[in-house]
């Protein structure tokens, strides 16, 4: 399968020194999450240790970490709420795995295709509730709404979702409505609940909720960007799965829109076809890239990301705005 490089997408090592920012709290992070995995059930220990151990850059804990900071939050309340927000997404991937019958995530087998279905399930539901039980402990009646308030959106995001597979006449508002729940509720989630426990003024705690998520959204179009325009040895997914599972990203909705007569037929048989294979991918991001969809697609993240930036008008200019701000351009620019 040919392979169209994305030449507006720079190395940064960025990230590298944002985590080593942040890296004496992630590691108190990963303590608690490796301490709460240590059950009875061998099955629980094992899968669970695999996925979170699997390779992600932890960028939701990581944002409660960093908003932390930016608040001048000095207590230890946010460790145990950043290890909650990392348990939610661990389960949320085991049960998108289950949904979408993936064979791998970030280059390695997912957990659904080493030990099966149920286990994966059961195991999802295992850190759902122990993120819960982490947020009952912390006591804050307003964090427990908060995540359970994320909980629902993100339940739902994925119902739509599935009630979209194959929609060739799904709208770019639809689009981001769905990744608004799937993804850009829990990073926004993710920075409340440090502006919570900071208990800073309203305005700020608005302009964190904002950021986060617009953050979710500038980063989940990144990503649906990357399943047509990125090398798997690179991306540690496999190219094309959105598109293989009929799946109305932004570039599919964007292509078929501006595509002629022809090749909306086309584009409706290859839907319709439940055995698609490389050629057909070839094809579709050939007429992608005669649409220009890739640079759209870029161009609309980056309207989210400046969005994210714009949110934290509200804080005053430090070394730990200008990191969220920088993560906020490295996200876009991520190859992965």
């Amino acid at each position: 399968m040919k392979i169209i490089k994305l030449k507006n997408f720079k190395e940064n090592d960025f990230f590298e020194e944002f985590s080593n920012w942040l890296q004496k709290d992630l590691n108190q992070v990963n303590k608690i999450i490796l301490e709460i995995l240590e059950t009875d059930s061998s099955l629980i220990t094992e899968l669970s240790n695999y996925i979170i151990g699997a390779g992600g850059k932890r960028i939701r804990p990581l944002l409660t970490l960093a908003s932390a900071r930016l608040c001048q939050y000095s207590g230890n309340r946010h460790l145990n709420l950043a290890s909650a927000i990392e348990f939610i997404h661990t389960a949320t991937l085991l049960h998108d795995d289950v949904v979408d019958g993936s064979k791998k995530r970030r280059g390695k087998k997912t957990a659904n295709f080493i030990w099966g279905n149920k286990p994966s399930i059961l195991v999802g539901d295992f850190l759902l509730s122990k993120a819960f039980k982490i947020l009952i402990n912390d006591g804050s009646l307003k964090c427990i709404d908060i995540v359970s308030n994320v909980s629902e959106k993100i339940s739902f995001g994925e119902v739509k979702q599935l009630m979209s597979v194959g929609n060739l006449n799904m709208s770019e508002t639809d689009y981001l409505e769905i990744i608004g729940y799937k993804t850009a509720e829990l990073f926004s989630a993710a920075c409340q609940l440090s502006a919570e426990i900071s208990e800073i003024e309203e305005t700020k705690k608005k302009s964190l909720k904002d950021f986060g998520y617009f953050l979710g959204i500038s980063y989940q179009i990144i990503d649906d960007t990357l399943d047509y325009f990125s090398e798997e040895k690179i991306s540690g997914k496999e190219v094309g799965n959105d598109f293989k599972e009929n799946k109305m990203t932004l570039p599919l909705i964007l292509v078929f829109k501006r595509g002629n007569k022809k090749e909306k037929n086309f584009i409706e048989h290859l839907i319709q076809n439940k055995k698609l294979n490389d050629s057909d991918l070839d094809w579709i991001t050939e007429k992608m890239k005669k649409y220009d969809v890739l640079k759209d697609c870029l161009q609309k993240a980056r309207h989210f990301s400046i969005m994210a930036k714009d949110s934290l008008g509200t804080f005053i200019d430090n070394k730990e705005k200008q990191k969220l701000m920088n993560l906020a351009n490295f996200l876009i620019n991520r190859k992965s």
